[in-house]
């Protein structure tokens, strides 16, 4: 303890350990702090940032098109024909005022110097981060009589002033930038998929605006897309819809929107044959994941209008329960939109919109206009209504089911489901539930565990496609009820993960169809009732071998198992050694194949077995990939597996 004290008292803490970052090098020494992550998150953050830019200029009037694209090397260009970036001297900085904004945090026009009325990017820090993490950038702008151009490296030092190189009649801002290696040590390789989905969204969020997106790494095979939608968020519903393969209700989407002073809302709403609501939120072009006082102001006004207009129309009794909003917006998709001149957003990643004033002005719009759209439109109001009734129904027969399920309980002295083999740990940290496909499986695990900490329950029969059923329809499922049981947490509004009984929940089917049709139909049943357990890291997916490749007999037999046809092949090799024995090679059909310690040694064993941890980074994403291969609609699963086949690295797991 002396001696610790002794090295606290030698090192000194005075004005010289006072460290003063200058210019960009905070924005390098913590970049977590200003695009959330140097993960691929991050990386594809930089390209929102300058597209958000443009965007600005688009709401402000200026900017009819923007062209983005992936050139070879995963460099980054980002064009637009707005109004350019200033680039006369600054009165203070006495460089250019596109410098400026390039190299200096919070310098921008957004900040009531009347640059913008409405952006997306509240602290001006957009540009100049995506300089500072660059390994170089280059920056023209045409301000329609010179194009001016400066280059940035090593994260926005440049060794020359913005200079003019040429002449021209046009106008806007062209960004060119490689994003820095020793920044994002991960990966710079940018993902056409989730570009495209971000840059579709700003397409949509702006009416008329023109995003032409390409990819040209692959000079032999450039692929293209025009992004251009004059109904708005009209057809982002559309689009939402039909890329799941949902029956809308109606033929039209329902759109409401008004405006109080500077600040803008914009609805659109339509119902379809599902029981999931998706409510889509954004404040300024800025997708509120959290919600917020426009969201909050929507489902209050939802709820209250079909209420009233059941009452108008003497549809709800006097002596009967009113809907509540879980009932109203079952099989709900909404997309909210509102534009306003200061955002407040809490939270560091902007996920909640916090202006009080917002959820007073979305709940006048949608009381209004909302009940004169179904007073106008009778025959899909009764629709509307009538779905919202038969919720109502099925909310009560679950609310039965479960006080049916709890008194069940509570009479049982062994709560516990009578197929599960219970470990005798107690800690979760240390806790893991297996959930086996098939009594002879099970039977195996049961053998081959470590039963200190590892539980096995065993699944059989065909289990409930909860994508096309309703809650109470889960209560009452005796497939799925000893799942629940065994976990302890209850599931839907009870759902405790405080009450969870294991850290770890594995799921443990064959390698086959029939494997493959299991794992996705518990993994809806989690993403859809259990959610905490996927956003807290619970759940887990076990890969058994696919193939034993083996020498030799009984205990001179040396073995390896092989996960994919290429290790196969590996193992093939290296047990044939000079040829002259050829390996035997066993290919499983199903983990009942395995005795206990072949299943213990590849795939229960923490030392040595694989497992895929199961994380949900974009829940909007998962909605719609759960919806489409779970759903009614045979059309959009086809387009979705044909689509993403190719990045499929092993069918058969």
């Amino acid at each position: 303890m002396a001696e610790n004290i002794e090295k606290l008292n030698e090192q000194n803490y005075d004005e010289n350990q006072i460290q003063v970052l200058e210019g960009l090098e905070a924005v390098r020494k913590r970049p977590g702090m200003y695009i959330g992550s140097t993960g691929p998150r991050g990386l594809h953050h930089l390209v929102y940032e300058i597209v958000d830019n443009a965007i600005d200029e688009a709401l402000a009037g200026y900017c009819t098109q923007i062209d983005v694209n992936i050139l070879p090397g995963d460099i980054i260009e980002v064009s637009d024909n707005g109004r350019g970036i200033p680039v006369g001297i600054h009165p203070k900085e006495k460089i250019s005022a596109a410098t400026v904004v390039y190299t200096i945090l919070h310098a921008g026009g957004k900040f009531g110097g009347g640059g913008y009325k409405v952006a997306g990017g509240l602290h001006g820090v957009g540009a100049s981060v995506v300089n500072a993490l660059s390994e170089w950038l280059e920056l023209t702008v045409k301000d329609g009589e010179h194009i001016h151009f400066q280059r940035f490296h090593n994260g926005g030092k440049y060794d020359e002033q913005m200079k003019v190189i040429g002449d021209t009649a046009e106008t806007g801002t062209m960004v060119r930038f490689k994003a820095d290696g020793e920044i994002f040590t991960e990966t710079t390789v940018y993902e056409y998929e989730v570009l495209l989905k971000r840059l579709r969204e700003q397409a949509f969020l702006n009416a008329g605006v023109k995003i032409v997106f390409s990819d040209k790494r692959d000079e032999g095979n450039i692929i293209s897309e025009t992004l251009h939608y004059e109904g708005g968020i009209r057809q982002f519903v559309e689009h939402i819809h039909n890329r799941k393969g949902l029956a809308p209700l109606s033929d039209k989407v329902i759109y409401l929107s008004g405006a109080k002073g500077d600040s803008t809302a914009e609805i659109a709403l339509m119902w379809n044959d599902s029981y999931n609501e998706d409510i889509r939120s954004f404040a300024n072009n800025i997708h509120t994941t959290d919600g917020g006082s426009h969201e909050t102001g929507f489902k209050n006004a939802l709820t209250k209008v079909i209420n009233e207009y059941g009452k108008k129309f003497n549809l709800i009794k006097e002596n009967q329960d009113k809907l509540l909003g879980d009932d109203v917006r079952e099989g709900i998709t909404a997309v909210i939109s509102v534009k306003l001149t200061n955002c407040e957003f809490e939270g560091q990643t902007k996920g909640r919109l916090g202006n009080p004033e917002v959820r007073p002005m979305v709940e006048e719009i949608v009381m209004e206009k909302f009940m004169d759209f179904l007073d106008e439109n009778p025959e899909t109001a009764q629709l509307i209504f009538n779905k919202s009734v038969n919720a109502q129904k099925a909310r009560e027969a679950a609310k039965k089911a479960r006080e049916t399920a709890r008194r069940k309980s509570a009479m049982d002295s062994a709560t516990l489901p009578g197929k599960l083999t219970d470990c005798y740990e107690h800690d979760i940290e240390q806790t893991e539930l297996y959930i086996v496909e098939g009594d002879s499986a099970g039977g195996s695990a049961k053998l081959g565990r470590d039963s200190r900490y590892q539980a096995i329950l065993p699944l059989w029969g065909k289990m409930l496609n909860v994508e096309k059923a309703r809650i109470d329809k889960v209560y009452t499922n005796e497939k799925l009820m000893p799942v629940v049981a065994a976990l302890g947490t209850s599931i839907g509004e009870d759902f405790n993960i405080e009450k969870l009984r294991y850290g770890k929940v594995i799921i443990m089917a064959d390698a086959d169809v029939d494997g493959s049709h299991i794992r996705t139909l518990l993994l809806t049943f989690f993403f859809r009732y259990m959610r905490p357990l996927i956003t807290n890291g619970n759940i887990y997916i076990a890969q058994p071998p696919l193939y034993k490749v083996y020498k030799g007999k009984g205990k001179k037999e040396v073995a390896k198992y092989a996960f994919s046809d290429e290790e196969r092949d590996l193992y093939i090799k290296e047990l044939s050694g000079d040829g002259t024995v050829k390996p035997g090679v066993q290919r499983y059909k199903g983990l009942g194949e395995m005795d206990p310690d072949q299943l213990w040694e590849t795939t229960l064993d923490p030392d040595r077995r694989t497992m895929i941890k199961v994380e949900l980074e974009d829940a909007a994403r998962a909605d719609e990939i759960f919806t489409i291969l779970m759903g009614d609609k045979v059309e959009p699963r086809r387009e979705f597996i044909e689509k993403n086949a190719k990045y499929v690295q092993n069918l058969d797991i």
